[in-house]
């Protein structure tokens, strides 16, 4: 298997979480976003979106990073990264589109560039912009953890696909200085998840392309 990712990218690191927590050998391939590498001739001919990550598994290509880590689910089934009952599943998924959808898409690169470059948002705003949109999003993944479910992870005391999702996330508010003291529960999952090597050994100062 190959995955082409970026240290910093909070998806990319979503999948190698994944891959980690299964066990699972692949190649690291680097795509520089910031230097726009994604949308060199060779990787956009691979990514009809022109993002990261991308997982090349023999001839099968996957692309977006949940639906990555539930082909891994799939095709490697263990680990489990979700739960066997439906209900279970349905709140881990829940639980990671909290995050997937309604928190990340606000706050990439090329939103934030757009914000900057096309509408002239200062450096001062993009980041309160930023901060905005993760803390009152943590808000929200911070009382669903407290539905009685969550363990030492967000569903039970078993990593899996949620926490695949929160740990990056958190990594990306720390970068930002957004504030997370209002987020508990939040940030004892994300501690309990960083005493495994599986967060630990993928973060994106352990990368082959960190800088």
């Amino acid at each position: 298997m190959e995955l082409f990712n970026y240290f910093r990218s909070s998806a990319s690191y979503r999948v190698r979480i994944a891959l980690a927590l299964k066990g699972l050998d692949y190649d690291y391939r680097a795509v520089h976003l910031a230097k726009n590498e994604q949308f060199n001739e060779a990787y956009a001919d691979v990514s009809a979106a022109r993002l990261v990550p991308l997982l090349r598994d023999g001839d099968a290509v996957v692309t977006q990073s949940m639906a990555i880590v539930e082909y891994l689910d799939e095709t490697h089934p263990e680990p489990p990264l979700l739960p066997a009952d439906a209900l279970g599943r349905a709140r881990v998924r829940a639980l990671a589109q909290d995050i997937a959808c309604e928190i990340h898409p606000l706050n990439n690169l090329r939103v934030l560039r757009y914000l900057v470059k096309e509408m002239g948002v200062s450096e001062d705003n993009k980041n309160r912009w930023y901060r905005h949109w993760v803390e009152t999003g943590l808000e929200t993944v911070e009382r669903r953890l407290k539905d009685g479910q969550a363990g030492r992870f967000c569903h039970g005391d078993t990593p899996g696909l949620a926490d695949c999702l929160l740990v990056p996330q958190i990594f990306n508010a720390q970068r930002f200085d957004c504030r997370l003291d209002h987020v508990p529960t939040v940030m004892t999952v994300f501690e309990h998840c960083m005493a495994l090597d599986a967060f630990a050994k993928t973060q994106p100062s352990a990368c082959p392309d960190a800088e």
